[in-house]
């Protein structure tokens, strides 16, 4: 029996994390507080299509979505790449667990405003970091640098 790379099994929760943070944003959406529209607004003032009318907490969430969408669809062709090339070494596995728990910390991090500057852009760049590497893996993995 086969077995299941560990770099596959962080990607699927990757992917469940990417398919799951629009939740907050849309929990914010749907929980503007009473009162807090302007008496004048016309219906659908709020709406999802225009973060930036949104509470901060809110507009932060999508924000969050948005990046890890930015770094993780990279990321997830990379390891899809090294696992077609049968790359996977001891540099896919580490740069695996530490690129999602990255992408964790960026979204609690984003979304709580716990993570200011410059310690979200640092966690950020640190994913960007993690996508150079398996890029690196995928060159490796045949020979081809």
């Amino acid at each position: 029996m086969e077995t299941f790379p560990t770099e596959l099994g962080i990607l699927t929760c990757l992917m469940i994390l990417a398919a799951s943070l629009w939740i907050p944003y849309i929990v914010g959406v749907n929980t503007v507080p009473e009162g807090s529209l302007p008496a004048d607004a016309p219906d659908g003032f709020i709406l999802p299509g225009n973060p930036t009318l949104h509470r901060p907490w809110v507009q932060r969430a999508y924000r969050a979505h948005l990046n890890l969408l930015e770094q993780g669809i990279p990321f997830a062709v990379l390891v899809l790449l090294v696992d077609r090339m049968d790359g996977f070494t001891a540099l896919t596995f580490w740069t695996a667990i530490a690129f999602f728990w990255l992408r964790v910390a960026h979204a609690i991090g984003y979304i709580t405003a716990g993570a200011r500057f410059p310690l979200r852009p640092l966690i950020f760049t640190a994913g960007w970091v993690c996508c150079l590497l398996m890029a690196f893996a995928v060159f490796t993995a045949r020979g081809i640098a």
